[in-house]
């Protein structure tokens, strides 16, 4: 199949992104009439753009009402972070930064050492104190069933005890699309209004809308290594073992986080279309690709969530 053919058979009808931005749009406008102080967690990631832009759009022309929180491993691309800086300026929205850096230093967390160790794990306290410093009764995020297994047990709504953990047994019914957001001081529900999407619905949305994106997402070329069957980008933030050579492909970003454990793919797609075509081709999810955290264990990413984790 060309890629102009798999990019025909990506495409559905408008309607049917219509229809996915009328049910977050609904989700998002529920939270702020129904919650006292919601936030929106806002990675620089094109789930979290679409979010952003999702929840712009329920409250336009006015400023959206709750902040934008970015938890920060201090191991991030530049690229993300300039794109987040620069979204934030534009946009005029109200940025809170929760550093893992921060809890370091106060000794809550041990930073691991040795090769191939992340920071990553560590976003859950640094994310559990921020919600708690800012009373935040309910958190966006940008997760979808379709990336992780364990986020396939996720409800729209999904409860969180007084100590952010999360327990699959004891999510609500959401029958008809009715959110059972009830719950005690010091508890928060997180919520999730891409739930129904999939990764090429984000991406279409995208096309869509046309939401500009940090360029790690189009494929560029830059210097790379490969362990465990994943490619890395070579950054300040990761040493290259012994054993594991530097070479310069052409790749880009299917998900981006802590450049320690987030891969990249080898790819020619430099713009949205030609990604949207490449997806439609894809038989793999973009975390099973390119997340080196979510290969600890079979249950690696449901430990973490229970935890406390996004």
């Amino acid at each position: 199949m060309t890629a102009a053919a798999r990019l025909d058979a990506a495409r559905y009808d408008l309607s049917d992104l219509a229809t996915l931005e009328a049910e977050s749009v609904h989700v998002i406008r529920e939270v702020a009439a129904t919650f006292d102080r919601p936030v929106l967690l806002f990675s620089g990631g094109k789930d979290s753009a679409v979010m952003l832009r999702l929840a712009v759009k329920a409250f336009a022309p006015a400023a959206l009402p709750f902040p934008v929180l970015h938890v920060d491993t201090g191991h991030n691309f530049t690229e993300v972070i300039r794109y987040r800086d620069a979204t934030v300026r534009e946009l005029g929205l109200r940025l809170l930064v929760s550093r893992v850096q921060d809890d370091i230093d106060a000794g809550r967390v041990r930073e691991p050492t040795g090769p191939g160790t992340s920071r990553n794990r560590l976003q859950t306290t640094a994310l559990l104190r921020a919600i708690t410093e800012g009373a935040f009764d309910a958190v966006f995020g940008g997760a979808r069933r379709d990336e992780e297994k364990a986020r396939a047990k996720e409800r729209v709504f999904s409860f969180r005890d007084e100590f952010g953990q999360w327990d699959p047994s004891a999510q609500r019914p959401e029958l008809w699309n009715l959110f059972n957001g009830r719950h005690r001081p010091g508890e928060h529900i997180r919520v999730f209004p891409l739930s129904n999407w999939t990764e090429l619905d984000v991406w279409r949305y995208i096309a869509a809308e046309r939401i500009p994106l940090p360029t790690l997402y189009f494929a560029h070329r830059r210097m790379v290594f490969e362990r465990d069957g994943m490619l890395l980008a070579d950054t300040q933030h990761l040493s290259v073992a012994p054993g594991h050579d530097r070479f310069e492909a052409q790749v880009r970003f299917r998900t981006v986080g802590d450049a320690t454990c987030t891969g990249c793919v080898h790819s020619t797609a430099t713009t949205v279309d030609e990604v949207i075509a490449e997806l439609a081709a894809s038989r793999v999810s973009e975390r099973g690709a390119t997340r080196a955290d979510d290969r600890i264990s079979e249950a690696g990413m449901e430990d973490r969530k229970k935890e406390g984790y996004f």
